[in-house]
């Protein structure tokens, strides 16, 4: 698990990277959690929490080059 201020080291295209990778994953955790394979449910909540703070990290990334370019 990464917390915002490690995430915010990183640049946005290794951002945008790991994003994908937690989507698939949670997609993956989705799959599991409806046939019931799951072992622990607490993984999909850790998971979807997880994605939306690399996401938030990322929309701040993007606002602060756009400033930085007008």
């Amino acid at each position: 698990m990464s917390k915002a201020f490690e995430l915010r080291d990183l640049s946005i295209t290794e951002l945008q990277a790991r994003v994908d990778e937690q989507a698939e994953q949670l997609m993956n955790f989705r799959l599991q959690l409806k046939s019931r394979k799951l072992d622990n449910p607490l993984s999909y909540r850790i998971a979807r929490r997880e994605l939306a703070r690399m996401k938030t990290v990322l929309n701040e990334k993007r606002r602060a080059a756009a400033q930085g370019e007008e």
